[in-house]
């Protein structure tokens, strides 16, 4: 998911002043967690909702610094695609957080009777959230809020690309939250590594494979755990039955959103041989559909930096340079002082393209033809494990032979990244495209420490087995196993 990087030592200085107050920051957050009782239901509840407070009454300036950040985004895509999510996930966990942290009971079998098994989730203590410039207000305070849930306190590092709203969300945190509960650090490249690098009882990663690694071999010093929400190739299956026209407006849909830059984007397309051009028509017809202002804006999202547009642009030239043919969804030019990077597929892609290797991560999308369900599949397979896969079909053993026959970390059917607003359903990926996984309950136990309790009743069968043995403990040592 994105494409940040840590830049070499000397390409970057660290602000002595602001690891310092992270640092004695997170000493105070941790020694506060090592020495209080779990935080009850109603301290977890009262935090979920200050931050539901601060988001409501600051959507607007929120909105406005991420547009600000990325040259331009629409607010109505900040709310439908960031503020709207949190806002839900937050009800979520006060509809449901309560019942998570129960202690749960749990057979100990007839050897241990009349003994009694628990299961206790506990807060695991300090959370250290890394975020990426995309989705900087979901990415932030979509795991901060799974993490309050479960009662920890938390630091969230933003991306150095996302200055404004870093500014603007730490200034209203630290005036709706206390140090110890929960608060936001900017920083460049090596402030990253700083922060990486703190004995955290959990760090969370969400950002590139490249970075990823280097994230977790910053951790692994104080074997601290770790998430990592990375992206990869997501691949788009068109079947041969299914409703072309409505399989392009929705992939078209998923790739423009955020101008494309969003890990669950479909990466790349796989459609029956011979409908390439009724793919492409309606692909076309989609893009003039959602962005009839294109040329101006509109309601399209610029790409974030230069850099990343020259990457994309790139990423284009090396496929048509090998034989691939461009087709522009959008009679809007590409415009690079503003950023503005029209859709473009792509088709006839050589195997070295680097559009079939890279993480596209904005608007191109490759489509590829293939003869039927089998060569998509095995196409698929032959490729590292994607965060997201989409499906395009109506007969439910398509559907069923797809879902046992491909491995990602989520699966949308007849659309495009719907799986991923599910606040009952785990989001995470798998292999190259991360490990562990958040949202709802799941995020809750990420976060949590679920401690197995074992209470002992007065009498038992366990004294049958200390020595010294016996006849007794011979029965008890063959005692049927029950299933």
């Amino acid at each position: 998911m994105g494409y940040d990087t840590f830049p070499s030592q000397s390409d970057v200085g660290e602000s002595g002043s602001q690891a310092a107050a992270l640092a004695r920051i997170f000493d105070e957050q941790r020694a506060r967690s090592r020495s209080a009782a779990p935080a009850p239901w109603a301290l977890r509840s009262d935090r979920l909702r200050r931050l539901r407070r601060l988001i409501l009454e600051q959507r607007g300036a929120l909105a406005q610094a991420i547009s600000g950040d990325f040259g331009h985004r629409s607010r109505h895509e900040t709310e439908l695609l960031e503020i709207n999510p949190l806002l839900d996930g937050i009800a979520h966990s006060l509809r449901h957080g309560q019942d998570w942290m129960r202690m749960q009971r749990r057979r100990p079998g007839p050897k241990f009777w009349p003994g009694a098994a628990r299961l206790l989730p506990q807060p695991l203590g300090v959370v250290g959230v890394i975020v990426p410039w995309n989705y900087p207000l979901l990415l932030s305070l979509g795991p901060a809020q799974c993490a309050l849930t479960a009662g920890n306190t938390v630091l969230i590092k933003v991306s150095d690309l996302s200055p404004r709203f870093g500014a603007l969300l730490s200034r209203l945190l630290e005036q709706a939250f206390d140090t110890h509960e929960l608060r936001l650090f900017n920083g460049d490249a090596d402030f990253s590594r700083h922060f990486c690098r703190l004995p955290f009882d959990h760090l969370l990663f969400t950002g590139s494979p490249a970075v990823g690694r280097q994230v977790m071999r910053a951790a692994s010093d104080n074997l601290t755990p770790v998430t990592l929400e990375l992206g990869g190739k997501s691949p788009a299956i068109v079947d041969a039955d299914a409703d072309l026209e409505a399989a392009a407006r929705r992939i078209v849909i998923g790739k423009t959103f955020n101008a494309g830059q969003t890990c669950v984007a479909p990466d790349y397309a796989l459609v029956p041989r011979g409908r390439l051009d009724a793919f492409i028509g309606g692909a076309r017809r989609a893009v003039e559909r959602f962005y009839p202002a294109l040329a101006r804006g509109g309601d399209y999202t610029s790409i974030i930096s230069a850099h990343h547009f020259s990457r994309l642009q790139r990423l284009v030239d090396d496929a048509v340079a090998r034989g691939a043919c461009a087709w522009p969804l959008s009679k809007a030019p590409h415009d690079a002082v503003r950023r503005l990077f029209p859709p473009i597929a792509l088709s006839g892609l050589a195997p070295e393209a680097a559009a079939l290797h890279e993480e596209i991560f904005g608007p191109v999308l490759p489509v590829l033809e293939v003869g039927d369900l089998d060569e998509a599949i095995a196409w698929i397979n032959a490729r590292p494990r994607p965060l997201a896969l989409y499906l395009f079909a109506r007969r439910q053993a398509t559907i069923d032979r797809v879902l046992a026959h491909t491995v990602s970390g989520g699966v949308t059917v007849n659309d495009t990244f719907l799986h991923a607003g599910v606040d009952s359903l785990p989001f995470g990926g798998i292999g190259e495209s991360g490990m562990g996984a958040y949202h709802g309950e799941e995020g809750f136990h990420t976060f949590s420490h679920a401690k197995p309790v074992f209470l002992r009743g007065r009498i038992g069968l366990l004294p049958w087995l200390y020595p010294p043995f016996g006849a007794r403990a011979e029965r008890l040592l063959r005692m049927p196993r029950h299933e």
